[in-house]
């Protein structure tokens, strides 16, 4: 049994093709075929054949869609899907013909804002798709005319509840190379280690990636802050890298020797100078042992 809600959001039938119904605030809402729909340029959201897309699926059959898309006109009688790229995607695998949708005229950066505001607080947005749409977002309100990088950081974030420190250091993923950028979203990097290795150059990521890769080695923050450091100072090669990497994360146990380690062997009284001394002198004599015995 249908709610009264949904009878009520639900608009007419999805056999009229471009039926209409006027929403509150004077919009019309228009269905529109879905071979007429296109996604937005560069859309950084992703579209995924998922467990939520199954529910929305079912969804949409049984309800319909309850929330209009936003399109924009296009080229040859064709509309860009601002908000709805989900929906669209959920009718389309329900085997319906249309979509109710807003047609809006707006330009790139009207467009952009709203494309980035409708999709920037669902809960499963991965680090990759949240960079890139925060950046879409920021050079769009420089476009319009926003005054200083911090300021239109801090705008960007209102929507999300985050710092324009937080936008800036998602920005900052958007120069990973996409393997590297992959590790992040997947978790096996943190954004934090994320943003700090953006700083390398894309043939110091790529030497990264095959050395993170041949030996399975988690990357530290310190490790990273290292490697930021050296970039900068353009003194990072392929064989630093894995120094800087191999060091900190051999799985092989080292012995160590200290003095306290060795002074159980020697008189209490013994200086560290007196033992040093007498390990030397032991090492030599083993040394020439050894050269006798070739």
């Amino acid at each position: 049994m249908r709610s009264k809600s949904a009878e009520k959001i639900k608009l007419t039938s999805y056999e009229d093709l471009f039926g209409e119904t006027e929403q509150d605030n004077g919009e019309k809402v228009v269905y529109i075929s879905l071979d007429k729909l296109h996604p937005f340029k560069n859309h950084p959201f992703h579209v995924n054949d998922d467990t939520k897309m199954q529910e929305t699926i079912a969804s949409v059959e049984q309800y319909g869609v309850l929330v209009p898309g936003i399109v924009r006109p296009s080229k040859n009688g064709t509309y860009e899907i601002i908000s709805g790229h989900r929906r669209c995607r959920a009718c389309e695998l329900a085997g319906m013909d249309n979509m109710p949708v807003l047609i809006r005229n707006l330009n790139d950066d009207e467009a952009t804002i709203i494309m980035v505001d409708s999709n920037i607080q669902r809960e499963d947005i991965t680090p990759g798709e949240k960079a890139f749409a925060y950046k879409m977002k920021f050079e769009a309100l420089k476009h319009q005319g926003s005054k200083g990088d911090k300021f239109t950081a801090d705008i960007v974030g209102e929507k999300a509840g985050e710092s324009g420190r937080t936008v800036h250091r998602y920005i900052r993923l958007t120069e990973l190379i996409p393997e590297i950028l992959q590790m992040v979203d997947s978790n096996m990097i943190n954004v934090g280690i994320g943003e700090r290795l953006s700083y390398l150059r894309k043939n110091e990521q790529e030497y990264l990636l095959r050395i993170l890769s041949e030996r399975n080695i988690h990357i530290k923050n310190e490790q990273a802050e290292q490697l930021k450091k050296l970039s900068g100072e353009e003194m990072l090669t392929e064989e630093m890298i894995r120094s800087i990497l191999v060091k900190n994360n051999s799985t092989e146990k080292k012995d160590t020797l200290s003095y306290k380690t060795i002074g159980r062997f020697f008189p209490s009284d013994y200086t560290k100078e007196q033992i040093t001394a007498v390990v030397f002198e032991l090492l030599e004599e083993w040394r020439e042992s050894k050269a006798g015995e070739d």
